[in-house]
C-alpha cells in the first residue's frame, strides 16, 4: 500500500508565462513524492503556454534551479521561467 497523501505547492510564473497564463501563482493539488517533470507535464495539460515552452523553460525549487527528477516537497514553492532575450 503506497502512501498517496496530498499536499500543496505553489507554482509561480515568470514573464511572458505569466503574461499568456494571466495569473503570476496558483496552488496545485498533488500526491507526495512528485517529481519537477510531473509537475511540467501537469502545468503542460492546464496551460498552452507552458506546453508551448516546456523544452526550454527553467524550473527552480525555492529559489534554487532544479532537475527534472527532483522531488517536490509539501509546501514547496516551485517557478516557472522561460528563456528570455535581451537587445
Amino acid at each position: 500500500m503506497t502512501n498517496e497523501t496530498p499536499m500543496t505547492i505553489t507554482v509561480q510564473y515568470f514573464a511572458i508565462l505569466a503574461d499568456r497564463i494571466g495569473t503570476r501563482e496558483e496552488s496545485y493539488d498533488a500526491a507526495q513524492g512528485r517529481t519537477v517533470a510531473a509537475l511540467l507535464d501537469e502545468a503542460s495539460r492546464r496551460h498552452a503556454a507552458v506546453a508551448e515552452m516546456k523544452d526550454s523553460v527553467a524550473v527552480a525549487v525555492n529559489n534554487t534551479y532544479a532537475q527534472t527528477t527532483q522531488i517536490i516537497e509539501p509546501g514547496d514553492t516551485v517557478a516557472l521561467i522561460p528563456p528570455v532575450s535581451g537587445g
